[in-house]
Formats: structure tokens, C-alpha cells, sequence
């Protein structure tokens, strides 16, 4: 797996699929996920469409660079936040959504190419979107995928999606492993598999297990703010997927963030929760295709 300098101080651990020739996909993944979230198959199957594909580890997460020298203590943030001290949580977390959207524009650069498409899942959806706010001029698409706009209105999970997002996970593989199954209640309601969020699960822990990273990338989120006012006068090619059955990010999220992207296009997807099941990847790989055409 190689892994490149993005920036000083930063490396990113990435993989690409197709030919270099064909115009590039740079694949963002969300919260706490690591690069095979993007599942092989699925980056493969777009390379097959004409796309060079381009998947990466965020910093904080499977063998991408990691801030240990910030540890965050979540109860204390999430006090902080709760009780309005946002100087006192800013103190805590040591960078942004914006840093996370320079180490993407800096992959990019280290692989020599000045312009992608860029897809966007979750947490990846809000890096995709500050990556097209702060420099359009190399973002040739946006896709964001089952994420939300920064507002606190838009794209709330729903209690039970809450807890188990932020619920004590296992620290043993077994315990982890097992726990994945949890997730099912953000999984679409028809296709959602709890032996393909154990498969995961498992290839993620022997990969690079680390639980650390998490409470930095959500700090990042929680004190990024709202991205509304710049996606108003957003000017890049947008299209918006979300899950009908997703509860970790509702739909609302989606609706909001195209309603606000001038000419944006909404695609809601039947079926789909927060996740991507495999028997929707067709109607996913048509719509990037489409888009990214």
C-alpha cells in the first residue's frame, strides 16, 4: 500500500484502480473508516466504466498519518460543546474539516493531477464539499454522498443511530467483530447484512486498528460549522446521493445540501440506509458515471 507526503508532517495511504489516462475519481470516505470501506469491488467496477479511481485512509485513520500528540478526552469535549465553551473545545482538537480537505488537495498533487472528480461519503461528503468551496478550480464534480451541510437543523441521526455511533466499541478483535452487527441500524432496511459488516469490521481491525483518531475526526466535524452560506455560491457540478433508510444521517441532509447548491441534482435512493449494498451498486456506478461523464 503506498503511502506519500501530502503536506509536512502529513502522509496519506492511498490505492488507484483503472488507467491513469482516464479522467480521475478521488473516493473520500467518512467517520472513523478506512480507504476499504470503498469496497475493492466497487472502486474496480467504476475503473471498469473509464474512471481512474483513487481511494485513501483520512489522516487519523488506518495508516495515514496520526495526531497522537493530541489526544482528545471525549467526555470533556462533548461537555465543552454542550455547555457552549467552544474556545475550550477548539483547544481540544487540533485541526479541522479544512485540513482534512487539504490532505485530499495534497494527494492529488503528489499524484500529479491538478483536477478530479471527487465523490464524498459521510464525513467524506463534508470533505468533498469544503475541498469544492475552497478550491473549485480543482474540483471537476462533486458528489456528495448521504452527508449534510454543517447545519444543525439538516441530517440528524436519529436516537438509536446516536447511540450506537458513539457507544463504547470492544477493544478485542472478537468483541469488534461482533459488535458491527450494531451498525445494522443505519443500514438500509432491505439489503442490510450484518456478515458483510462483520467482514469489514474484521479487515479493518487486522489492518490498522485505531480507536484514537475518532474523537479528533469528530471534533473536526462538530467545529467545522455550517458550510451553507459557500455552498450558495458554490459553482461546481453537484450531484447529492442519500439513503432513503438512512438514520445515521437523515435525508434531510442530502435534500438540504442540494436545495442549497445552485443547480445541484438530488438523486434519493430506495433501499439504501447509510451504507452502499452491493445490489445498488448499479444505480450508483450509472449515476457517478453519468455525473463524472
Amino acid at each position: 500500500m503506498p503511502i506519500i507526503d501530502v503536506s509536512p508532517g502529513v502522509s496519506i495511504a492511498y490505492e488507484t484502480f483503472g488507467d491513469p489516462d482516464d479522467s480521475p475519481v478521488l473516493l473520500v470516505m467518512g467517520f472513523g473508516a478506512q480507504m476499504l470501506a470503498w469496497h475493492v469491488d466497487f472502486c474496480r467496477a467504476l475503473a471498469d466504466r473509464g474512471r481512474y479511481v483513487i481511494r485513501y485512509d483520512n489522516r487519523d485513520c488506518g495508516l495515514s498519518t496520526r495526531f497522537d500528540d493530541h489526544p482528545v478526552d471525549m467526555g470533556k469535549f462533548i461537555a465543552a460543546v454542550s455547555s457552549g465553551d467552544i474556545p475550550a473545545a477548539l483547544a481540544m482538537v487540533p485541526y479541522r474539516l479544512q485540513d482534512m480537505a487539504d490532505d485530499a488537495l495534497g494527494l492529488l498533487t503528489a499524484l500529479g493531477l491538478e483536477r478530479a472528480h471527487v465523490v464524498g461519503a459521510s464525513m467524506g461528503g463534508m470533505i468533498a464539499q469544503t475541498m469544492a468551496i475552497a478550491h473549485p478550480e480543482r474540483v471537476l464534480t462533486l458528489t456528495s454522498m448521504m452527508s449534510s451541510t454543517g447545519e444543525s437543523n439538516y441530517g440528524q441521526p436519529s436516537p438509536e443511530a446516536q447511540a450506537v455511533l458513539f457507544g463504547p466499541k470492544p477493544a478485542d478483535r472478537g468483541g469488534y467483530v461482533a459488535a458491527a452487527a450494531n451498525e445494522l441500524v443505519w443500514a438500509s432496511k432491505r439489503h442490510g447484512d450484518a456478515t458483510v459488516l462483520r467482514e469489514l469490521a474484521a479487515d479493518s481491525y487486522d489492518r490498522a486498528y485505531y480507536p484514537a483518531g475518532i474523537g479528533r475526526q469528530l471534533g473536526a466535524m462538530i467545529l467545522s460549522g455550517s458550510r451553507a452560506d459557500a455552498l450558495r455560491e458554490l459553482r461546481v457540478p453537484t450531484l447529492v446521493i442519500h439513503g432513503v433508510d438512512d438514520t445515521l444521517i437523515d435525508p434531510s441532509g442530502g435534500r438540504r445540501t442540494a436545495e442549497l447548491v445552485p443547480g445541484a441534482r438530488l438523486l434519493l435512493v430506495p433501499d439504501m440506509g447509510h451504507d452502499r449494498p452491493r445490489a445498488l451498486w448499479p444505480e450508483l456506478l450509472e449515476a457517478i458515471e453519468g455525473h463524472t461523464g
